[in-house]
């Protein structure tokens, strides 16, 4: 069983103030693997996130140093499960058909940019997962990241946990 902890749009800035929160980095001490949907903003971010686990992680719209070095989108396998990334999944009419054209052998598609925590199943079964942000809640109540189980080619768990 693989434990991903997934996050995204935590707008770290080189040389700021703001860090992930503490119970982040114990999530991220039992990680197999972590996911970064976009809007890292410094490379900073995913070298700490290499100290835990191997990272994936997608351009996201505020990533200006990063261009060049993260991909737009992915898909990649995980335990047998299909992941697929992507930073924005457009407006939420119309996403579920959307993101399964875009990725239509993905049984996971993890996004980002909202900062709108979303877990719940799409076309022909397939999860759209947003873990919203760790540091940004914006209009949400809580900052929050996202956990994925996954093992011999099931989604075993998905939840967004509350900073």
């Amino acid at each position: 069983m693989s434990r991903v902890i997934v996050l995204a749009d935590t707008h770290i800035r080189r040389g700021g103030k703001r860090r992930l929160p503490d119970v982040v980095y114990g999530a991220l001490d039992a990680a197999d693997l972590v996911l970064h949907a976009g809007d890292l903003v410094s490379g900073e971010v995913l070298e700490d996130l290499e100290r835990f686990a191997p990272v994936r992680a997608v351009l996201g719209n505020n990533d200006v140093e990063l261009d060049g070095t993260l991909p737009l989108q992915q898909s990649f396998d995980v335990d047998g499960v299909c992941v697929a990334m992507i930073h924005d999944s457009g407006p939420r009419q119309g996403r579920a058909g959307r993101m399964h054209r875009r990725f239509p052998d993905a049984d996971v598609v993890v996004f980002g940019h909202s900062h709108i925590p979303w877990n719940e199943e799409g076309v022909d079964g397939q999860l759209l997962f947003n873990p919203g942000s760790p540091t940004e809640r914006r209009r949400q109540p809580r900052c929050t990241y996202g956990v994925l189980e996954l093992d011999s080619g099931a989604v075993r768990r998905s939840s967004v946990v509350p900073v």
